[in-house]
């Protein structure tokens, strides 16, 4: 059985990094399976830098580095 491959996508503590490009933060996010859907939440991570679904506690957090500008 081989290790997990770990990407931006699929950081080693199962987080979800976003760029600016992801934002504004939702979950579930386009990633997951149908089956398992919650209500679609929309989640700050730009005053902390992360954040977690209140539904299934999916943690997600900006990339190193990201720059968010505002409107």
């Amino acid at each position: 059985m081989s290790a997990p491959i770990h990407t931006s996508a699929n950081p080693p503590d199962g987080a979800v990094e976003l760029g600016a490009e992801d934002l504004p933060a939702f979950c579930p996010n386009k990633s997951m399976t149908l089956w398992n859907e919650h209500p679609r939440v929309y989640l700050d991570v730009t005053k902390t830098g992360s954040a977690s679904c209140p539904y299934c506690g999916t943690q997600y957090r900006l990339k190193p580095g990201t720059v968010v500008h505002g409107h």
